[in-house]
Formats: structure tokens, sequence, C-alpha cells
């Protein structure tokens, strides 16, 4: 082999020189360079030996040609210690202290402090074919304003594998909205959409993670479809497939948020943007030996699929059971199903405009969307005549209201003749109550209530809840009229006040 070895090309030696300063594996070089391992660890051998180069096999505890970072020693260890990459160190370097050297020169020092660490193999990418997305907890912490505290948000990242050009956005949480909305963001951003995105088995994109068959929600599908990208979750327990995201998630962290605060989050995204534009593309990456946004202008953007003409109008599903009252609850107001289907279960899809209820897989019902505690009601849903399930149910709860007492009997009964089967709810909650009160007392606020012709939950439990406060003698004796207990025109303001009838 050591013919092979002496009649390499100049070039070859040089890119072996080259790959061995960067921390290569032999393995790994050979391969690159097309020769064998044992002609790599020659060269390796042959640049430790040589005394002429200041830069292999130097130790900056130990004497010989200095490093122009020796003369920030201390600020660099410091820096090593925190955590922070040779990358930030220098910029740090340059930005405080005026540092007038390449970052070549921090990056040996800090290596000699490491000492060498293996890269492990990477894959190779097409242009324009593959982003990887992923999300990391900054190391930044952030001030919420509405929790009063500090607080670590989630970065959103993608980065595609070829140029490695990348996308950061900073939000509070990991749902699947703050998930679609930032794709959506760092398509716009790149001007192009790659034909896979390949993603961690995140929540907001897996129903159920599988090494074979992995199940994506039906939302994030949707999603993919519209963009034009083909959404592809990694296999569990295989984090190497990620690799790209994950060193590329980690640069971020290490770079750009290690070590800093930001008073909010929009603040926090505004300096992503400043980085991304001013550091992150403008290197030299470690991999491709290519300026970021150059390799990204001059090789992937032009292979990136255009972006549709409109923005993906976002929806959720869920299951829900159609009420004994014949309303299914969405973001907490209501809408009817046909009464048929009292106590199935059936599938709800809701956007900002549009509620639609599923049955079978055919729409039963279309509804425009409500604020919470507001009802929609089709008038096809309210049949003549109960069903018989709604009379044996309001049965059911009239003979509960009964075991309470006498009030509570004649104030469900005429909360059923105000509002019908939507009162179903109300007499739920009315029983519920006395979970956490005396019967007795139950039974009073219902006569107070019925009086002033009240008929809201929240008025009721206003009512439960002042008499408790007010310690009134042992239950049992609880009557209208008593020292302690306000008058019933005071306790008429808290009806009006909490509203009398829905």
């Amino acid at each position: 082999m050591g013919s092979v070895a002496n009649h390499l090309k100049m070039a070859d030696r040089q890119r072996i020189h080259a790959l061995l300063e960067l921390g290569w594996s032999h393995r790994r070089i050979a391969r690159e360079a097309g020769v064998d391992r044992e002609t790599v660890a020659r060269y390796a051998q042959a640049g430790r030996s040589n005394a002429a180069n200041p830069i292999v096999g130097e130790n900056p505890s130990t004497s010989g040609p200095t490093s122009p970072a020796a003369i920030h020693d201390a600020f660099i260890r410091q820096g090593v210690k925190s955590g922070l990459s040779a990358q930030r160190i220098w910029q740090d370097l340059v930005e405080q202290y005026g540092y007038a050297y390449g970052y070549l020169t921090v990056q040996r020092y800090v290596r000699r402090l490491r000492g060498r660490q293996e890269v492990s193999d990477h894959m190779e990418h097409p242009p324009g074919q593959e982003a990887q997305v992923d999300f990391f907890q900054s190391p930044a912490p952030v001030w919420d304003a509405v929790g009063s505290r500090w607080r670590r948000p989630w970065v959103f990242r993608m980065t595609l594998s070829c140029s490695r050009h990348g996308y950061e956005e900073a939000v509070w949480g990991q749902d699947r909205t703050s998930f679609l909305r930032a794709h959506e963001h760092a398509f716009i951003a790149l001007g192009g959409v790659p034909h896979v995105v390949r993603h961690d088995n995140l929540k907001a994109a897996v129903v159920r993670a599988c090494l074979y068959d992995p199940d994506l929600s039906e939302v994030y599908e949707a999603f993919s479809r519209h963009w034009g990208f083909v959404a592809l979750p990694s296999r569990p327990r295989h984090p190497q497939e990620q690799g790209v995201q994950e060193r590329s998630g980690g640069y971020v962290k290490d770079n750009a948020l290690r070590g800093r605060r930001f008073e909010d989050l929009e603040e926090l995204n505004r300096f992503l943007v400043q980085w991304n534009r001013t550091v992150a593309q403008v290197r030299i990456h470690g991999t491709t030996r290519r300026q970021v946004l150059a390799h990204f202008l001059e090789v992937e953007k032009p292979a990136l699929q255009p972006l549709p003409a409109e923005r993906f109008e976002l929806f959720q599903v869920g299951i829900r059971s159609v009420h004994m009252d014949g309303y299914v609850e969405v973001d907490a107001a209501f809408y009817t199903a046909p009464a048929n289907l009292i106590g199935q279960e059936v599938r709800v899809r809701w956007d900002e405009r549009l509620v639609r209820i599923y049955h079978q897989g055919q729409a039963v019902r279309v509804h425009l969307k409500r604020p919470p505690g507001n009802w929609s009601t089709n008038p096809e849903d309210r049949p003549a005549h109960k069903p018989a399930r709604q009379q044996a149910y309001q049965a059911l709860l009239l003979v509960k209201a009964e075991r309470i007492g006498e009030r509570a009997l004649a104030w469900s009964r005429a909360a059923i003749t105000e509002r019908d089967v939507r009162a179903y709810r109300l007499l739920q909650g009315m029983v519920a109550l006395t979970r956490s009160h005396p019967r007795e007392r139950v039974d009073w606020a219902c006569g107070v209530a019925l009086q002033s012709r009240a008929f809201r939950y929240r008025t009721l439990r206003r009512l439960v809840e002042q008499v408790a406060a007010r310690e009134v003698p042992p239950v049992s004796r609880l009557t209208q009229q008593h020292e302690l207990i306000r008058p019933l025109d005071e306790y008429g303001e808290i009806v009006a006040n909490h509203g009398g009838v829905a």
C-alpha cells in the first residue's frame, strides 16, 4: 500500500490533511478520498511528527508555537466551560476584544482544550429534496408577562439538508397550530417548499409512532398536501435520521441563545432573524465547506417547489358524544346534532368559521362557529316530541332533584320549562353541587334562584358559596329568614349581576 500513498496526487494529499484537520475519522476520510485507512493513518502520523506545523498536536498547556488565541486563554476556557461553541467564542472575542485573527485560530485552540472529537458520518442530500424540522427548548429565558415569570420557550427550527440554510421561530408551546404556522413562515422565508419534510415523532404531527407504519394526524396530512411536500416521520429510536436537524438545533442553542435572555417573545424572534442573517447565513459550514447563503442561492433555492397561491386554513378534529340535550361541545360552545344521534359518538371538524359534524363518514350538520358560551340550534334537530331517551333522562334528573329537596325540584321543573332540553346540563351542575355542599344548602339556593327566575349555573353556585361563607348554623335548620342570612333583595343583586335567564 506504500506505493498508493506515494503516488497520490497533490490535491488528494491536501484533501486528506484538510479532513484530518477537521477531526474526521480515518474510516470516513478513506471513504471520501478513495484510499485505504492505512494510507490515511500514515498521513496522520506524518502530520504529528512535522514540527514545522504549529497546528497539529499542539497543546496550550505545553511549550511550543504560541497560538494568537492564547492571549485570551482565560476567556476561551470560560466559554468552553459554559458550553459555548468555538464559533460563538470567536464571535464574542471579535465583538468584545477586537480579535483580529480568523475563526480557525480559535477553533484549533478550543479543540486542543477539549481534545479531538470524531465527527460522525453524514448522508448526502440532493438540492431541494429534504428539510428536517424539530422543536428544542431555548437555553435563553424569556419574560412571560402573562405569568409574570421567566420561562424558556420552544424554538422551531427547519433546516434544509443540502445547504444547511434554516429558519428559526420561538413559540410558547408545541401545539399543532404553532407547529404548522411555523412551517408556513419557514416556507415563505425560504421562498419555496422542499419535496420531503422529515420530522421526529412530534405529537403535533404523528398520532401513533410506529417503526414501519406511523399514523400522521389528519390535519398534518391535509397541510402537507396543500403545501406539496411529503411528511416523513423518522423511525423511533433512530436519531441519526434527524442528524442534520440535531446538529443544526445545537448550533442555534450554543451560538445564538446560550448566555442570553430576552424581555419578550417578540424580542427573541427579532434577534433570531438578525442572527440568522448576519451569522448563520454567512458562515462557512463545517460539512459542506461552503458559505451557507451562497450554497442555498446557487444550488438549493432553484430546486425548491413554488409556494401555493393561498395559505392553509387550519382546522381541528375530534370525537364528541351527543349529549342528552342533543348538543355537542366545541371550544365551550354548543351545536345541535340530529336527534337520532343522541348518546352516540360523532366526528367533529372545525376551523375559525365553521363546525362540521360527521356520522359514519357523512356530514350531517354544518354550523357557523360561535363564541364560547353560545348555542347554535338547527330547527330540524328539535322534534315536536322529545325522543324516548331524552324523556327518560329528564325523568332521571328530576328524581335526583327531588332527593335534594322540594325547592330544588321546583327550580328544576321551572328551568326545563324555561330552557327545554338546554336545562339538562344546568340540572347536572345543580346535582354536582351536592358533592361539595350539603343538600339543604343547595335546596335553599334553588329556592332563592326560583324567586328571581334565575336559571344559570354560576348564579346558583354563587348563592351556595355566599351562604357557606357566612357560616350559617346547622344546615338542617336552613330557612329563608335568618339573622345571619342577607335579605333576599341583596341576593337579588347577585342574581342580577350574574344574569337571570340565559
